[in-house]
């Protein structure tokens, strides 16, 4: 019997009522979050704290929770719900696609937490990076789309402003997701967070 490490959401206690819970709880912090935007003159994209909400949501939630909990966040902007960065709703502003991206990569990083890669530093900014990519990859084609332009201008508009703002909330999760598991691992008495004695392990 092997033990496989759960995602952090799986360290709650219940099941289904869990679950429904962590996916409106995942939804709404994506909303929240994700109000703390910039407007930047030069790009339709604003700077937002909504990629580092999803990536986060993605990596406490496990793989599918987080493309349930990203699937509510996107359907309830698209009927007309204010959730999106500006308290926006709808599918036809620009930067659209870099909210849909947030639904893939969510779930990549939510699949890469669960095979340990939220348990140290260098990880978790790889898997910060890896699914940050995923986001770019929707939101760039749909930018170009939207504006008319060339692959080159949509990096200058759509990627390139934000970079540094990505290494800013690739550390800031490279130190909250491992700092948790070790939190947790110190409250079980043990400093390996894959201690069997945290809660909510399973059997494969």
């Amino acid at each position: 019997m092997t033990l496989s490490p759960p995602v952090l959401g799986d360290l709650l206690p219940g099941t289904r009522v869990r679950d429904a819970a962590l996916v409106v709880g995942g939804a709404t912090t994506v909303a929240l979050v994700g109000q703390i935007s910039v407007p930047l003159p030069f790009t339709p994209v604003p700077l937002t704290l909504g990629t580092f909400a999803a990536l986060a949501v993605g990596a406490a939630l496990g793989p599918v929770r987080a493309m349930l909990s990203l699937g509510l966040f996107l359907v309830a902007g698209i009927v007309g719900a204010p959730v999106f960065a500006g308290w926006g709703s709808g599918w036809e502003a620009a930067s659209f696609g870099y909210a849909l991206g947030y639904l893939p990569a969510a779930a990549l990083a939510g699949w890469l937490a669960a095979r340990g890669a939220d348990r140290s530093v260098w990880r978790a900014a790889a898997m910060f990076a890896a699914a940050g990519a995923v986001i770019y990859l929707f939101g760039v084609p749909w930018l170009m789309v939207a504006l008319g332009v060339g692959l080159p201008e949509a990096i200058a508009l759509g990627v390139l402003p934000f970079l540094v703002g990505d290494v800013l909330k690739a550390a800031a999760v490279a130190l909250l997701l491992p700092g948790t598991w070790r939190l947790l691992g110190s409250r079980t008495g043990s400093d390996d967070p894959a201690d069997p004695a945290l809660q909510g392990w399973h059997s494969t």
